[in-house]
């Protein structure tokens, strides 16, 4: 028993380093992946409940089309545009919960300021560009 032992630790690592140098450049997984996947899992979910619909083919097929791209994402090499992808969709999440400020991009530079709601028309300073602009918050 010994002997299986020994071959199954050396064959799991073997598997576990090839897996590494396979993985050795690549992006991974991330929040956005996971919400991608989850979203192919509730629609291939949804699918089973619409039989011998229409709507059953396009929830399958976009299920199908979620996943392969999570899978695209994970092994891509592009480390820096999977990187953007995801800090822009949790910037997006962010602004969605944050109930007490309001956010502007500035018109010279494209610079996202943050403000306080509820203060009414005021003047704000982009601190990047320092152009000055008035919103209504």
């Amino acid at each position: 028993m010994n002997g299986f032992g020994g071959w199954f630790r050396q064959f799991t690592a073997r598997l576990s380093m090839g897996l590494r140098n396979f993985m050795m450049g690549r992006y991974g997984t991330d929040k956005l992946n996971m919400a991608i996947l989850c979203v192919g899992l509730a629609a291939s979910l949804l699918s089973v409940f619409f039989q011998s619909s229409p709507l059953n083919l396009v929830l399958f097929l976009l299920s199908y089309g979620m996943m392969f791209w999570a899978i695209f994402r994970s092994l891509s090499r592009n480390t820096y545009k999977r990187y953007q992808e995801n800090r822009r969709f949790l910037q997006f999440f962010d602004r969605l919960k944050d109930r007490q400020h309001r956010y502007f991009d500035c018109p010279k530079c494209r610079q996202m300021v943050r403000v306080p709601r509820g203060k009414g028309k005021i003047a704000i300073t982009c601190p990047r560009c320092r152009e000055k602009f008035v919103k209504k918050t």
